[in-house]
């Protein structure tokens, strides 16, 4: 099924070629695809679910948030097929935000410079969420601008039994800033459908992007992610991820430092429970010399819950002095919650330094002991200790709304899955 409108003939062309490559490409098999050895789609037919039209803004008031707009900030808000009302935007000589159907028709050429140039076509779910992804987000900085304000971007799956194909293109010129929160949520906790995400992350010469991209979806619902961003010289991403939501599913996140002096610091977090399935697969891939990346993910599992994190740093032919890390670390609630944590190193170059850091354990008794032999109930001392395990992440980031937020949702899920 292909999207119908008044789109600009680049954009049909896509759908029509995408269309094309939904009909060749094959789905990963169960044990069959390298990276999709623990999360088992055979019980999902994906093409069942019929791309949502329509959408009742009220969704946004009834879905549970992850975040809240930010003072003196800039929302844009999706449910299902439907746009909120957009800003008005002249000519792209100021940074804006706009749904990115919007921002192809009013800048065809902007657009189809760098929509595709991120993320290729050329994969199941890449093709099927080219071919009928609506509204979406683009987020444009000209060079050596501010994105005045941290945008907002929130995405609500209300239709049940549909599939949401969201597309987001975030695009910093040289020199260029920007502060990006993205949420994808459920109408309700009823919800079951799947959710397809594409996310292209351009970041120029010299540019600055936080990138925060949390999902809360309705635990019936399925969610497929591919994001991947491309750091040019000397710029910096710093990307963090939350997954609590969902029954199962699969996000892919890759960061290409392509240019001389790029950096790139990604966080992650997951905390699942009942019989959810969360998996994460990561790359750090080092294109380009004097290269830095630190990638840490921690997750919190109870319940029959289990998750996958696979990472790869992989350093490529000529891409000396590159400085790589990559941890996972897992706390275990429950003796039927699972972890795989997976690190993987592929390098290519001989003037490196690559280490990377991976633990699954349960809960240390000796911590709950010791803060209940100072008075503290079981209940509340096992809560400070996972709570102290995750604080290390919120640490990565400096005093003020960023870290208030990430702890807010980090403590908001916390008291979900404990009860």
């Amino acid at each position: 099924m292909s999207v119908t409108t008044n789109e600009p003939q680049f954009l049909a062309a896509r759908r029509e070629r995408a269309a094309a490559l939904t009909e060749t490409l094959e789905l990963p098999s169960f044990k069959g695809v390298p990276g999709w050895e623990f999360t088992d789609i055979s019980g999902i037919d994906i093409d069942a679910f019929e791309p949502a039209t329509g959408g009742d803004a009220d969704a946004i008031d009834r879905a549970e948030k992850l975040f809240h707009p930010f003072e003196g900030g800039i929302e844009l808000t999706q449910v299902d097929a439907v746009s909120a009302v957009v800003a008005e935007v002249d000519a792209p000589s100021d940074p804006f935000v706009l749904p990115l159907d919007v921002a192809a028709e009013r800048f065809p050429d902007l657009v189809s410079k760098h929509l595709g140039s991120v993320v290729a076509s050329e994969d199941p779910f890449v093709a099927r969420n080219e071919r009928a992804w609506t509204g979406g987000a683009f987020v444009y900085v000209p060079r050596n601008k501010k994105l005045d304000g941290t945008a907002l971007v929130t995405a609500v799956q209300e239709a049940t039994g549909a599939s949401l194909y969201w597309r987001t293109l975030i695009v910093l010129e040289e020199g260029a800033e920007a502060e990006v929160w993205e949420q994808y949520l459920s109408g309700d906790a009823d919800t079951e459908s799947l959710f397809n995400t594409v996310v292209e992350l351009v970041v120029g010469p010299n540019a600055k992007l936080r990138y925060v991209c949390g999902q809360s979806l309705s635990e019936k619902s399925w969610i497929f992610g591919t994001q991947r961003a491309v750091v040019d010289r000397d710029g910096q991403l710093d990307w963090v991820a939350l997954g609590f939501g969902s029954a199962r599913g699969k996000v892919r996140m890759e960061t290409n430092l392509a240019g001389e002096g790029s950096h790139g610091k990604i966080t992650g977090a997951y905390a699942g429970h009942a019989r959810q399935h969360l998996d994460f697969d990561t790359t750090q891939e080092h294109a380009a010399a004097k290269t830095v990346s630190d990638l840490a993910f921690r997750g919190v599992l109870t319940g029959r819950s289990n998750a996958v994190w696979r990472g790869m740093i992989k350093v490529d032919p000529g891409a000396q002095q590159t400085d790589a890390f990559q941890e996972s670390r897992n706390l275990l609630l429950s003796k039927r919650s699972h972890a795989d944590a997976i690190p993987g190193l592929e390098i290519l170059a001989n003037d490196v330094r690559c280490t990377h850091a991976a633990a699954i354990a349960q809960i240390d008794p000796e911590q709950v002991f010791y803060l209940m032999s100072r008075g503290i109930p079981r209940a509340t001392a096992t809560r400070l200790v996972i709570e102290g395990f995750l604080a290390e992440l919120v640490e990565r980031f400096e005093e003020g709304p960023v870290r208030e937020q990430l702890t807010n949702a980090l403590l908001t899920r916390l008291a979900r899955i404990l009860g």
